[in-house]
């Protein structure tokens, strides 16, 4: 009840500015961001869920999705030391992570052909660094800047390493600049003596 209050009463006064209503086209690369973020970590799962099995079974492979054909191989190997009833499961989580990749690329596809059709994005990825991916993002999340920007992408406040201590990230980028100054005060000081 109190938040209502809050909100009605903010709303009331004449200096409250209001983050501007995306479009649907903005909403709906949003949307495609997302799903493939989320897609992304379901993937990242089931390869560490895959890793970690088979490690149970004295296969030990590296991290990261460079390894993930080689980690499917020796999934599949029968020379390796995993029971076939353990390999069946191990299938569907290889299924599944060809599946995921399959519709990563999917949306990857749409990403692209979105950068494509889009002026805007077109005349973004004429910065050096700045393709297809990077171009529709900063599309989808664009607002009026500053204080809009930093709340309709969730970034502030945020909880960040120390403890429980609530600080957006320009406090953490001047604390950590003060921190990284006074290390190398005392290096220098110590240094010259």
């Amino acid at each position: 009840m109190a938040d209502a209050a809050a909100i009605c009463e903010a709303a009331q006064r004449p200096t409250m500015r209001f983050v501007p209503v995306k479009s649907e086209e903005q909403q709906a690369s949003a949307v495609v961001f997302r799903t493939r973020d989320l897609l992304i970590r379901q993937r990242t799962q089931a390869i560490n869920a895959l890793r970690g099995h088979l490690a149970e079974y004295g296969v030990i492979m590296a991290k990261g999705t460079a390894y993930v054909a080689e980690l499917v191989e020796r999934a599949m190997d029968p020379k390796t030391d995993v029971p076939e009833a353990a390999r069946f499961v191990l299938e569907i989580l290889i299924k599944t992570m060809l599946t995921l990749e399959m519709q990563i690329k999917k949306l990857d596809s749409e990403i692209t052909h979105r950068a494509r059709k889009e002026e805007d994005a077109r005349r973004l990825m004429t910065i050096p660094g700045v393709g297809p991916m990077t171009a529709t993002a900063l599309l989808a999340w664009r607002t009026a800047g500053g204080r809009d920007r930093a709340g309709c992408d969730s970034r502030c406040p945020r909880r960040m390493p120390a403890g429980a201590a609530w600080r957006s990230a320009g406090e953490w980028r001047a604390i950590l600049s003060c921190r990284s100054e006074a290390s190398r005060s005392s290096s220098r000081a110590s240094h010259s003596a």
